[in-house]
């Protein structure tokens, strides 16, 4: 008997796009363990559950942001051309906005926000979802103003509630002159060793009015959120097909617009970024031969071409507003349950292999460091082709 634990964590996703939330050193938790480290429970070797105990090392904003610059540091004291830098920027690892902490980092934020005090920022709240609680500044007086209104002071001893603030990509590719941002599928089977595979199927998400940087619209979350739960609300919203594209459309729009190859390169770059927030974070996970995950992966391109993420979510929405969504969603499942149970059709924690090119429908396989594999020369080899922007 097919024996899966589902489990929805707080905070669960509704496809919100480039602002919502969602709700992942090694440490002592050993990949023989057979007690499930968020319950205690003792589970069987024939049980999976779909989560990883401290997947919010992933999905939390702030721990996220945490856990990629402990990556690029450690990166950057090993010497690693990984973490190397032009212009004081990371040349290879640059895929996070700049970002901080509120109230830990709010000194340095103002640092920063002073070297180019014309910039737009966006605050959000770490543990809340569905575009709530997030708004943009351009003035420092603004969030000053905002944390009298809120009596949320920005020391951290007086507040419990944590915030990101990020630089807002305010240059973002536009389609119909309106902003959108993608929302990719990846599943996690291993985190030690990693082993990860991307869906091919995803969509973007619009905003239902046309984008406009100026002030004046500065608060026009129509113009600027991408959150369904957002904007389902305004008068523009087509319930026909949810103010979605298809990340297959996306794809042709841009070879015939920009060119197959730059295209391509685009593709590869967020191949790319998704394999690194993966890396960055397998130290910290608790492991567990018993767990897999699907995280939900919203990411920003920028006029330029460049991918940015945004955030991940660790229970993205499995609820369908189209007939497309549900076609999609149901192929997600059925492929991820292809995926995680063996061909025998009972879960079995020992086998954890590649599957067979048929059963892994749409998904492909991003990152396998089982085979990692030394070369001649001694250096580490990886066969996986999003491993060439290495």
């Amino acid at each position: 008997m097919c024996n899966i634990v589902c489990v929805p964590c707080e905070g669960n996703d509704n496809d919100d796009g480039d602002d919502d939330d969602d709700d992942d050193d090694d440490d002592d938790v050993n990949d023989d363990d057979d007690d499930n480290v968020d319950s205690g429970y003792r589970m069987s070797d024939n049980q999976l559950i779909n989560h990883f105990p401290n997947h919010y090392e992933i999905s939390r904003k702030d721990l996220l942001v945490k856990n990629i610059k402990r990556y690029r540091r450690e990166l950057e004291k090993e010497g690693n051309s990984l973490a190397e830098r032009g212009d004081s920027k990371y040349l290879h690892l640059d895929f996070i906005p700049v970002t901080f902490v509120l109230p830990a980092d709010y000194n340095m934020f103002v640092e920063e926000y002073r070297k180019a005090p014309q910039s737009t920022w966006i605050m959000k709240p770490c543990g809340r979802s569905q575009g709530s609680g997030i708004f943009l500044i351009n003035k420092l007086s603004k969030l000053k103003r905002w944390s009298r209104e809120s009596k949320t002071p920005f020391q951290q001893q007086l507040t419990k509630e944590s915030y990101v603030i990020s630089k807002y990509i305010d240059n973002p590719l536009l389609i119909g002159g309106k902003k959108f941002d993608l929302r990719l599928y990846v599943l996690v089977t291993s985190f030690r060793p990693l082993k990860a595979y991307q869906f091919r199927l995803g969509f973007c998400r619009f905003c239902t009015v046309k984008y406009d940087s100026s002030v004046a619209e500065l608060d026009n979350m129509y113009v600027h959120l991408t959150n369904v739960s957002v904007q389902k609300h305004g008068g523009e919203y087509n319930s026909l097909h949810g103010g979605k594209l298809s990340v297959q459309n996306l794809r042709l729009h841009l070879e015939s617009t920009r060119g197959k190859q730059v295209t391509e390169k685009l593709f590869d770059q967020i191949s790319w970024l998704i394999i690194h927030s993966l890396k960055a974070i397998a130290p910290v996970i608790a492991t567990d031969r018993h767990c897999f995950e699907c995280y939900g992966y919203d990411i920003i391109i920028d006029n330029k071409l460049k991918p940015w993420l945004i955030e991940v979510n660790a229970s993205p929405s499995l609820t369908s507003t189209t007939a497309n969504d549900r076609i999609l969603k149901h192929k997600l499942l059925d492929n991820i349950f292809n995926i995680v149970v063996p061909p025998t059709g009972i879960p079995d924690v020992r086998w954890n292999k590649v599957p067979l090119p048929q059963a892994l429908g749409d998904f492909e396989l991003l990152i396998d460091e089982d085979l990692v594999h030394q070369s001649d020369s001694g250096e580490n080899s990886i066969t996986n082709r999003a491993y060439k922007w290495k």
